[in-house]
């Protein structure tokens, strides 16, 4: 259904109050604490869109144009004075589907001590041809009743404090293990098989992607977004250009890129083109093509930070109704109000916090058109990730401080209630069965009297402990030390009532938790080489032209 239930509006014309929009604040975690801009600072009230006429409007629209193309319409909207009827034709523009179509799905992050939560987005580019615009852009007329699959995958990771932001692709060609999922729309059943990873969309649609992605990284997402051909020209368009770099004269007669050596202003279907190119990059590979991806995204995010207009109200419309229509959002992000919200967290982030990388990767032995992770190298940054680590390195000093000793020290061991729950069970592997009572019989000969388990399904990559609040953080820490835990494996969570042991699953076997899980060694800040990371801020970055590509 794309029709969502919302309040009568209140008069005539007049803008919708924010009950009226069913604005949802709690949706995205965010900080308690923190301040509300104020109208001349550097972001938007809170409180819904600004009235027609009111001081500033122009300047908060500038201001909403924070991010990248896919978002950048949406977020206008919530200043745009749209009215009541034109907010209700928006959202049953988007496209809405279900979120995680798998059997397994992780449990969400869980918030740190100021109740703050990590924010996961699947961002999917779609090859559809199923419109004549598609067609004539992605050329291939004969595929166009063939399902879409989704060649570009990124992974956006938004820390819990706000305050980095790490983007990671994995490349089409990828081959991994695509779960069993159950198409929700006609009850089709997919089976698990190992293929490329962009064909994970033709499994039911963009929840079998997400569903891919949790079992390849053990990273819970908390939404997706997906644009066709068509609307990355529209969004493109609408920032008026974006600069980009290539080291030679460069065509591709695949993609239809041309241009001339040095810096080049790109927009509308050119930016298209430099998306799809992929033989014209480096060694012809997929590789080369997330690269150029991660440069057009930054300097996207640059360009709209240094002030970007678009005030051409007739040129809004048209570019929310082309933005909204090329949008496939999942059902919990399927309003245009979420979306804004959703832009207003992003846009906290400086673009010197923004880290594009690229997963670590290997030829496939099976198959040489193919790659697959990089052992280990691949598995530290989606461990970085789930432990909310920004992938540019800038938390070292943050981790390195000598955590302050707890302000209430722990209780005897016999009077330390712990639950212990099994999350051994991921997407990739099924649950061990024992593990919680193994370990809290194992607390029990350790002092730790009062641990029993708690049967609840659970799925968690990384073994943790919880505390509800600060005075029993003495109490986690004590755990924690007692099995061999490191300091970063007990956090603060408002969603437990007492000290929670979660196995993971990285400790699947054993009572001693294993040293060579969780983190602790000294490059556990810093993002492999091989990810290839791009900071936001290089303004340097050119990418390198296959010379088999230059005119």
């Amino acid at each position: 259904m794309r029709q969502d239930s919302v309040r009568v509006p209140r008069a005539r014309g007049s803008a919708p109050e924010a009950q009226d929009l069913g604005w949802d604040d709690s949706l995205y975690g965010r900080d308690p604490g923190a301040r509300e801009p104020s109208p001349g600072g550097s972001g938007l009230r809170r409180g819904g869109p600004k009235q027609r006429g009111e001081r500033g409007a122009p300047r908060g629209k500038r201001r909403i144009l924070r991010w990248f193309a896919t978002v950048v319409s949406l977020l206008i909207l919530g200043t745009a004075g749209a009215g009541y009827l034109y907010y209700m034709h928006l959202n049953g523009n988007l496209g809405k589907d279900d979120l995680n179509l798998g059997d397994s799905k992780l449990d969400k992050s869980s918030p740190n001590a100021a109740g703050q939560t990590p924010l996961n987005i699947l961002l999917l580019g779609s090859d559809s041809r199923s419109s004549k615009e598609n067609v004539r852009l992605g050329g291939a007329r004969a595929d166009r009743d063939r399902k879409p699959l989704a060649d570009v995958q990124m992974l956006l990771h938004v820390s819990a404090d706000r305050s980095n932001m790490s983007v990671i692709s994995v490349p089409r060609d990828t081959r991994v293990t695509i779960p069993k999922c159950t198409d929700t729309d006609d009850g089709a059943v997919y089976p698990e098989k190992s293929a490329t990873i962009n064909s994970s969309l033709q499994n039911g649609g963009p929840g079998c992607s997400v569903a891919t992605w949790e079992e390849l990284t053990g990273i819970p997402v908390d939404h997706f977004m997906m644009i066709d051909f068509a609307g990355v020209v529209d969004m493109a368009d609408a920032v008026g250009g974006v600069p980009v770099c290539v080291d030679n004269n460069v065509y591709d007669s695949k993609s239809g890129l041309r241009l001339r050596k040095g810096e080049s202003v790109i927009k509308g279907e050119q930016a298209l083109q430099w998306l799809r190119t992929r033989h014209g990059f480096e060694d012809g590979s997929d590789i080369g093509r997330a690269k150029a991806q991660h440069m057009y995204m930054n300097a996207m995010v640059r360009q709209l930070k240094a002030g970007t207009k678009l005030t051409d109200p007739g040129k809004l419309n048209g570019l929310a109704e082309a933005a909204t229509k090329a949008l496939t959002v999942d059902k919990g992000l399927g309003t245009v109000k979420k979306l804004y919200d959703l832009g207003n967290d992003l846009k906290r982030v400086p673009t010197g916090r923004i880290t594009m990388a690229t997963m670590p990767w290997v030829p496939d032995p099976d198959n040489a058109a193919h790659i697959i992770p990089k052992p280990g190298d691949a598995e530290k940054v989606f461990s970085m990730v789930r432990n909310d680590t920004a992938l540019d390195g800038k938390d070292k000093k943050k981790a390195a401080k000598k955590s302050p000793k707890p302000s209430d020290p722990a209780a005897p061991k016999a009077e330390i209630p712990v639950t212990v729950q099994n999350g051994t069970g991921t997407a990739t592997q099924a649950p061990v069965t024992g593990r919680a009572a193994l370990i809290a019989d194992r607390l029990s000969q350790l002092g730790f009297t009062q641990a029993a388990t708690d049967t609840t399904p659970k799925s968690r990559a990384d073994t943790t402990v919880s505390y509800p609040e600060e005075s029993l953080r003495g109490d986690a820490l004590a755990v924690a030390k007692a099995l061999g835990l490191p300091e970063s494996a007990v956090r603060h969570s408002s969603s437990v009532t007492g000290i929670t042991l979660v196995i993971g699953a990285d400790w699947r076997d054993g009572t001693a938790y294993p040293k060579s899980a969780g983190s602790g060694g000294k490059d556990d800040n810093k993002a492999p080489d091989s990810a290839d990371a791009l900071n936001g801020d290089d303004k340097s970055a050119c990418m390198k032209v296959n010379p088999a590509n230059v005119w």
